[in-house]
Formats: structure tokens, C-alpha cells, sequence
């Protein structure tokens, strides 16, 4: 819509757009509630994703604020038992003092979690794999659970990027990426995207961003467009380099217990399943030693990798 046709999105750094007249609005009139260089990059999300709307805000976690914000008081979440830590505190300080019940359940059990829907029940919220233990989660299975009970399946995809997985193809109804990871690339710029299927949802999440002023800024939409570009040839490259890692750690005789959705890192029946879902592996690892001492040790010692509080840069 640029009217000078740039081969690359500019970045639109501004606050406010002129209008056409005091009596009618343009495009764009407030950079919180749309920007030029945020469409572009929610457009791209959007169709990568197979979604009908994507969203992008200031970080991971206010990507997943907005969507627990979908729910009201009375309403329930039953959330995967070993969910990301910052999720976990999100729930438990934050989300049950809106009166939102927070339930924990093993999502890898289909029929525990049909067993935990209540009437209040409004939403599954899960990660496959999950952050830190690498556990697989059956989004198709969780997908058809979720919608015989009228309750929406949201997934947090940020260890799946969109060209290894795509959640809303399986049945899921929002798929969440905390963007500072494998959309960045570069570990310069934090962000987070919500993707969703239904345009009703849209409107709302839509409604959210702009009422609660969490999107994304220009300049770190044009980062993550740029990253984007390289992102499916930085995945593959680091998907290969993981089988390798993952090889060596499950050979080392002071590691107890490799967590890898690969050969050797998880049961059969979760690998099958993750294989069904995704077309890799990923490249996040976890692993047991049994030793503190060991592992601060092991974490010191290596060069390539850094000790930083995330990954996919």
C-alpha cells in the first residue's frame, strides 16, 4: 500500500498520522492502535501461520496476557502441568486475582484433560513441547477434546516456529510465539504474536491491543521482518546441529536423562505424535545430570554456547 513501492518495508517511526480532514480519518491515526510497518509484519505472521488475523505485541508475555485476557471472572483454564515459569507466575499471581480458576493438568493425557473440563471451563492452554521438560502434547486429539465441549485450544508454539508447525491446521483455535526467539533470530529485539482462526476471536484480541496499549513498536516490527527472511534456514541449520548435541549428551556418561523430541529423547508413543504434528525436531534440548556441581561446571565451560535467559539467536 506503500505509494512508492519499497523493496523492503520501511520503518514508519511515528507516532501520530496526518488526516485527511477534522470530519474523517485516514489509514492509520495513532501508532498504538495501527502502524504501517506492524501491518506488514502481521500480515506475513498471518500467512505463515494459516491464520485468519495475527497480532504482534511487546513481548512474549504480553502476547500471552492478551489472550488470558479473553476470559472473565467465573471462567476456567485448564493449562499444561509443567508450563513455562513466566506463564506460571502470569496464572498464579496475576490471571486468579481477575477470578480467573486456574487448573493445572497433564496435557498429554487427552483423557485427563476431558475428565478436568468443568461448566466453566472456557479455555486448554498448552505447549508441545513444553518448556522445560520437552513433554509432547497431542494438539489434534486436545483440538477435537476441546471443541466436542465448546472450549477454546490455545498453544504456545514459540519451541515450534510456523515452518516446523503449524497449531491452527491441527484444529487449534490461537497459537502464541514469544517472537524474541526463532522470528528474531538475532537476540536484538523482544516481541510477541498471537495467531488466531476464527475472525470473531480477531476482533477481540484486536480490540485488546489497542485498548490496552501492548502492541508491538515499528522499529521492532522491522527487525522481526527482517529476521523472518532467514528464520526457515536458521531453524533447519539449527535442527541439525540439536541431533548432534542431543547424541553426544545421550553417549555422556554423566547425563542421566535426555529431554529432545528426537530418537532416544522421548517415549516412541511422544516422538510418533510429535512426528505427526511437526516436520522437525526443533533444537531445544534439556537434560539431567544429578549434580548441581556438574552442571554449573558444564555451563561454564562452553564457548559456542552462551548462558543467556532464552534461545533461538
Amino acid at each position: 500500500e506503500d505509494p512508492y513501492h519499497p523493496s523492503n518495508t520501511p520503518i514508519y517511526q511515528t507516532a501520530t498520522f496526518v488526516q485527511p480532514s477534522c470530519s474523517e480519518f485516514g489509514a492509520y491515526d495513532y501508532t498504538r492502535s495501527g502502524n504501517p510497518t506492524r501491518t506488514a509484519l502481521e500480515k506475513h505472521v498471518a500467512l505463515l501461520e494459516q491464520a485468519a488475523a495475527a497480532f504482534a505485541f511487546a513481548s512474549g508475555m504480553a502476547a500471552l496476557h492478551t489472550v488470558m485476557r479473553l476470559l472473565k471472572a467465573g471462567d476456567e483454564v485448564l493449562v499444561n502441568e509443567d508450563i513455562y515459569g513466566g506463564m506460571h507466575r502470569l496464572l498464579t499471581q496475576d490471571c486468579v486475582l481477575s477470578g480467573v480458576k486456574v487448573t493445572f493438568v497433564d496435557t498429554t493425557d487427552v483423557s485427563a484433560v476431558v475428565k478436568a473440563i468443568t461448566p466453566q471451563t472456557r479455555l486448554i492452554h498448552t505447549e508441545s513441547p513444553s518448556n522445560p521438560r520437552m513433554r509432547i502434547s497431542d494438539l489434534r486429539a486436545l483440538a477435537q477434546a476441546a471443541k466436542r465441549h465448546n472450549v477454546l485450544l490455545s498453544v504456545d508454539s514459540t519451541m515450534m516456529p510456523p515452518v516446523i508447525c503449524k497449531p491452527l491446521t491441527l484444529g487449534a483455535d490461537v497459537v502464541i510465539h514469544s517472537a524474541t526467539k526463532f522470528f528474531s533470530g538475532h537476540a536484538d529485539c523482544t516481541g510477541g504474536l498471537v495467531c488466531v482462526r476464527d475472525p470473531e476471536l480477531a476482533h477481540r484480541v484486536a480490540f485488546l491491543q489497542n485498548a490496552e496499549g501492548t502492541a508491538l513498536a515499528p522499529f521492532e516490527c522491522f527487525l522481526f521482518l527482517r529476521g523472518i527472511k532467514t528464520m526457515h534456514l536458521r531453524v533447519q541449520q539449527a535442527q541439525q546441529s540439536a541431533v548432534q548435541v542431543a547424541a553426544f549428551l545421550m553417549a555422556h556418561p554423566q547425563v542421566r536423562e535426555v529431554y529432545f523430541p528426537g530418537k532416544g529423547g522421548c517415549s516412541a508413543k511422544g516422538l510418533a505424535i510429535h512426528r505427526a504434528q511437526a516436520t522437525g525436531q526443533g533444537s531445544m534440548i534439556s537434560f539431567v545430570t544429578g549434580s548441581v556441581e556438574f552442571n554449573r561446571r558444564f555451563c561454564d565451560a562452553c564457548r559456542i554456547f552462551k548462558t543467556t535467559v532464552s534461545f533461538g539467536s
